[in-house]
């Protein structure tokens, strides 16, 4: 188990610990540039997701917003609440800056991995649609790449479906156990046939309960930290002086300075926002939209809500409240949690395990799907379908009512790692792609095209499912 164990810290370290992040960032910059920064010039059209107006015709198909709440839903979640304060434990208030800016940086990422994910979808027999890195792999590069295909599969299976999910169900247990006294066995029991209930209904089953789940979780969270804000507007203008200076070192509050700040920001939001890592795109696929990019630019907003606006509300909770303290080490949900009764009270508390209990769930049937998904590249028998949804279960449940048992799961960052770089690689090679299909959605809106169309008639020279764009048959 020793040499099993050194094994997966060698791909950590080659992983997180020396490429990934460098490379997410260098590449993620020069995709910026080279797409022209659409995630701002097309900041304004992420809101229109939220109308009704921009919906699929269609009441069967897998809508923009639903494919949004999904993604929002797996994006936000442990992260948000404990990996922020261990951010500014680690690296000050500078981290919040630096976690600013790579959002910035990921919703240009997240908008053309999103887009390529859903140009290359196919349409399933149901009338769904299924699609990610690992079909534009096959279908954008080529069936020579299809190893590296099935690479990506594995490590998403691996990792999220079954070692992420282990650790959800340990957080949400723990949560639970903490604040309410309940055992986690029960819990765990309560999980397992919750979970079973939600993934044996399929795509449309994950669908309609992120729409309940993520939109309660996020707006309660959102009105917590806005009610701290307001108790503290004072201490505002302060705080976010704090912010900027300690980020570019005018200020040092922490061993480090300004490099600390820099770091911790850069990588609890890579690792929050999960732009650039290949997850999202296996949900942005689902949704039935007119063009490729019209899904990518609301997946964007996705990364916009996880970090500017949820991570926000974390830095916000902590550095208005007082309890936190330069060079203060303690653990990050702890210190979400002090400053929020220092703030409002001890009732908080059960507020706090409201929320991770939401954010939580919310990642456990995001995660499956993920596997879902990357299990259909492996086989599309039936029977591993039903495998991984009753293990899946089954693993929530381990996770839940054994303290240690995630520690089994030790492979799950390094193989998170080995499927970023694999998605990294695919992104890049189809970038001049990427950039193809942006300039077939600026020049239609500049013909006054409203809401603009994929014709994939085109694109001769791209392995497309032409039964999964139909759209523009439609105006004629």
């Amino acid at each position: 188990m020793d040499w099993i164990k050194e094994f997966f810290n060698v791909i950590d370290f080659l992983t997180w610990g020396w490429s990934l992040i460098p490379i997410l960032i260098v590449f993620g910059v020069f995709m910026m540039i080279g797409s022209g920064f659409p995630q701002i010039e097309y900041f304004g059209r992420m809101f229109r997701v939220l109308s009704g107006k921009n919906q699929s015709a269609d009441p069967n198909a897998i809508s923009s917003r639903a494919a949004l709440l999904v993604s929002v839903g797996g994006r936000v979640g442990g992260g948000n609440i404990a990996g922020v304060a261990v951010a500014i434990s680690l690296g000050g208030p500078g981290a919040v800056f630096w976690m600013w800016a790579i959002a910035l940086v990921g919703m240009c990422t997240s908008l053309l991995e999103c887009s390529l994910a859903q140009l290359y979808k196919r349409r399933e027999n149901d009338g769904t649609f299924r699609g990610g890195p690992a079909t534009y792999i096959i279908k954008g590069l080529g069936s020579r790449y299809r190893w590296l295909a099935l690479i990506y599969a594995v490590c998403l299976i691996a990792s999220f479906a079954y070692g992420f999910n282990a650790f959800q169900g340990n957080t949400f247990a723990g949560a639970v156990n903490d604040s309410l006294g309940i055992d986690r066995l029960w819990v765990g029991a309560f999980l397992f046939v919750v979970t079973c209930f939600i993934v044996y209904g399929g795509i449309h089953r994950i669908v309609k309960v992120a729409d309940v789940i993520v939109p309660v979780m996020a707006l309660g969270y959102i009105a917590m930290a806005l009610l701290i804000i307001i108790m503290n507007i004072t201490e505002l203008p302060s705080v976010i002086w704090s912010i900027i200076a300690n980020a570019f070192g005018i200020q040092e509050v922490v061993g480090g300075g300004m490099g600390a700040a820099l770091s911790q920001g850069l990588r609890r939001g890579l690792f929050s926002n999960e732009a650039g890592l290949g997850s999202a795109p296996n949900v942005a696929a689902t949704a039935d939209v007119r063009h490729p990019i019209s899904q990518g630019i609301t997946q964007s907003f996705s990364v916009f809500i996880d970090t500017m606006i949820i991570c926000t509300c974390t830095a916000m909770i902590i550095l208005m409240s007082g309890v936190y303290q330069p060079g203060l080490e303690v653990d990050g949900v702890v210190l979400t949690q002090q400053s929020l009764s220092a703030s409002v009270g001890e009732w908080s508390k059960y507020f706090l395990t409201a929320a991770i209990m939401l954010f939580t769930f919310s990642s456990v049937i995001y995660n499956y799907y993920l596997g879902e998904n990357a299990l259909q590249v492996l086989t599309r028998q039936p029977v591993a379908t039903h495998f991984l949804r009753i293990t899946v279960a089954l693993i929530v449940f381990l996770g839940a009512t054994a303290p240690g048992a995630t520690a089994v799961f030790f492979f799950s960052d390094p193989l998170m790692g080995v499927l970023a770089l694999v998605n990294l690689i695919a992104i890049i090679m189809l970038f001049p792609i990427a950039v193809r299909i942006l300039a077939d959605f600026r020049a239609q809106l500049k013909k006054g095209i409203a809401r603009p169309v994929l014709n994939p008639n085109d694109y001769p020279d791209l392995d497309l499912d032409h039964s999964a764009w139909t759209y523009h048959s439609q105006q004629k």
